[in-house]
């Protein structure tokens, strides 16, 4: 089998219901293309039928690739096996659930050939309702956002375009996979995003809920620690230390002043007590720091890769081969 140009990758959890009809869209969407490609369905361990009629659309058409899972992990540890396994220099995301239109996939394509590494889909006429859905997930997008700095209104739909070298160079957990394009702009990507179709579920109602919205603030903090921090830790473990313990050190010259030069009894005051707590702490956030440096560095050096990626690359023909 050829290798396909682009990787349709799907994560997927209870949606038996859906999977004929997406079968069908997504192979009138396909068929249309003028190259070849794959489907990449990643079962997260469902507990209905998903299995069973995946396998019967696996039988019907050698495109489709089903990875099951032993147990539910959840959609970013689905998509992390979805990009392992795909070939294409192209990876195309999209959930099982219908909402996403196939139909949609020629325009990402052709917006990420101008020059793009990821395209984002953006729901601007949403089907969800306002109060529940769409106002949380509109203050959502504009923290990430600002946090973050790669600007999209949309970081919660699953429909992506990116190109292969980028989904191969990031590590995913957690809830990460919505922070993709922040998380790849540390390697450097251009990031753009286009209205897509979003339609009504027919199936089945959301996996979602509150827990999964507490789960990503918390992952937002994680983000911003990995695109400001995650190779040069010391600096924000090390300036909350030196904070800390000057602060502690500041406290402590007062209360030493007050002790020679005013007689103050200083040896029961909280203050005291206050200030070496501080001291204390400042050099723990400062040891925490190094221990993390070394740790980065030696994470690198066994990884032995770079900590760039390179986009293009202009030689001599004569240098190729001493590169």
């Amino acid at each position: 089998m050829s290798v396909p140009r682009l990787s349709i990758v799907i994560p997927l959890y209870n949606e038996a219901e859906s999977v004929p009809a997406l079968h069908e869209e997504l192979t009138a969407a396909l068929d249309a293309l003028e190259f070849d490609s794959e489907v990449i369905v990643v079962d997260d361990g469902s507990s209905d039928g998903s299995f069973a009629a995946l396998q019967a659309v696996h039988e019907r058409d050698p495109r489709w690739t089903i990875l099951r899972f032993r147990r539910n992990h959840g959609q970013t540890t689905a998509l992390s096996a979805g990009f392992r396994k795909a070939r294409g220099d192209v990876v195309i995301t999209l959930d099982a659930d219908l909402q996403n239109d196939p139909h949609d996939i020629p325009r990402l394509l052709t917006t990420l050939d101008q020059g793009y590494d990821i395209v984002s889909g953006w729901r601007r006429d949403r089907k969800e309702p306002f109060l529940t859905r769409r106002l949380p997930s509109l203050l959502a997008n504009r923290l990430i956002s600002r946090v973050t700095g790669v600007h999209l209104h949309d970081y919660g739909c699953t429909l992506k375009a990116y190109r292969s070298v980028v989904v191969k160079n990031i590590q995913l957990y957690g809830e990460l996979h919505r922070f993709i394009p922040a998380v790849a702009s540390q390697i450097g990507v251009q990031v753009t995003e286009i209205a897509v179709n979003d339609r009504p579920r027919r199936y089945g109602s959301s996996k979602y809920g509150i827990s999964r919205t507490i789960r990503v603030l918390l992952d937002l903090v994680t983000v911003r620690f990995i695109l400001g921090y995650s190779s040069r830790p010391l600096q924000v473990f090390g300036g909350l230390g030196l904070l800390t313990g000057g602060l502690g050190v500041a406290i402590g010259l007062i209360l030493s002043i007050e002790k020679l030069a005013y007689n103050v009894d200083i040896g029961n005051r909280p203050l005291l007590i206050l200030a070496v707590l501080l001291v204390i702490a400042g050099v723990q956030l400062i040891s925490i720091g190094l221990v993390a440096e070394i740790l980065v560095r030696s994470w690198h050096e066994m990884r032995g890769h770079p900590v760039y990626i390179l986009r293009d690359v202009l030689e001599r023909e004569e240098d190729k081969g001493e590169s």
